[in-house]
């Protein structure tokens, strides 16, 4: 595992370089440098699965980042937009993928499913690419921040409509489950909000108190918070991303939110770095060119349909064209999400 993770740094550290130098975004670096050791270039990586598990926190602490430069008063003002009108999105493509499967004969369920996870978008790769623009406090980039974070909290919703679909439980049941899901939702946020004005700042004080002369176990304790409420969020059957994001919303209410952001950043980038070379391992260079002309028309499609849909969503809801199409362009694409609806999906054999 070390081994691996070695080559995994360097590697991310040498393509993130070279494509700094030539001005372009780190992320591609990343995310080619990943592909070229994975088991579909190179074959550098000899545990997949070890590597993708410690990338995984790269997406806990970019959301924890970003929830510590979280903006209550913002996101009131794009609150309509994200829920309404990230549900709208939602239900669109279910919708539109229904119609198609069905006029090609295949099986409502199949579409609407594929419907649902092409409406989700990549919140980790959405907010790299804002933070490095220094975007995210931006209209557009509050737009899409709010309507990332309720597609993170619609996939919930989602994994508990899977067996509905799947044939495998009845609606009544599927319905059942949703009302679980939404009252623990519910329960977590309360008490996170309790925490958050009780607890949160005295133990932050106490901290910043007992590490006045290093900022090592400051540190140390910010870390922990996250990943402990990202455990207990995971246990309560939502999602590590939103328990690490609520994590860093409960302390950018109190004083210690800029200091707690400057303590973590190092790390996240460590991890972020990490997380975008284990998608990149998941590219098969030569499967991929063996279909280019099917992987491009499809490329083509989502991000066009995506872009046209999501504009034309925000646009109702009273933003410029201008706006509209910068939010449009940057949710268009599938986020890593979609590799676990698919592998849940096909568990149930709700797709082939």
């Amino acid at each position: 595992m070390i081994s691996d993770l070695v080559v995994v740094i360097v590697s991310a550290a040498i393509g993130g370089i070279i494509f700094s130098c030539l001005g372009q975004p780190v992320i591609v670096g990343y995310l080619l440098a990943g592909s070229l050791i994975g088991p579909g270039g190179l074959k550098f990586i000899s545990e997949m699965v070890q590597v993708e598990t410690v990338a995984q926190f790269g997406v806990v602490f970019l959301l924890f980042a970003l929830g510590l430069e979280f903006s209550l008063a913002k996101l009131k003002v794009v609150g309509p937009v994200a829920v309404f009108g990230g549900l709208l999105q939602i239900v669109i493509f279910m919708c539109l993928c229904g119609i198609i499967a069905v006029l090609c004969g295949a099986n409502l369920s199949e579409g609407v499913f594929v419907g649902s996870f092409l409406s989700m978008s990549s919140t980790a790769i959405v907010v790299k690419f804002l933070v490095e623009r220094s975007s995210t406090n931006s209209l557009h980039g509050q737009v899409t921040i709010g309507t990332l974070i309720f597609q993170d909290c619609a996939v919930g919703l989602l994994f508990a409509l899977l067996p509905v679909l799947g044939g495998s439980s009845g609606l009544l049941h599927g319905m059942v489950s949703m009302g679980k899901l939404i009252l623990v939702l519910s329960i977590y946020l309360t008490v996170a909000s309790l925490l958050s004005w009780s607890f949160v700042p005295r133990f932050l004080k106490l901290m910043m108190q007992i590490s006045s002369q290093t900022n090592e176990l400051y540190q140390l304790a910010a870390v922990a918070f996250c990943l402990l409420s990202a455990w207990c969020s995971d246990k309560m059957g939502l999602s590590l991303e939103l328990g690490s994001f609520v994590a860093g919303v409960m302390i950018s209410t109190t004083d210690f939110a800029q200091h707690t952001l400057d303590q973590v950043e190092p790390i996240r980038n460590l991890f972020a770095a990490l997380f975008l070379s284990g998608i990149g391992m998941l590219i098969h260079v030569h499967f991929l060119w063996n279909h280019v002309d099917i992987l491009l028309a499809s490329v083509i499609l989502v991000i066009v349909v995506k872009t046209a849909v999501v504009c034309v969503v925000a646009k109702a809801f009273g933003y410029s064209v201008r706006t509209s199409f910068h939010v449009g362009v940057l949710l268009a694409q599938i986020g890593e999400f979609a590799f676990v609806l698919l592998s849940r999906a096909s568990n149930l054999h709700l797709v082939e």
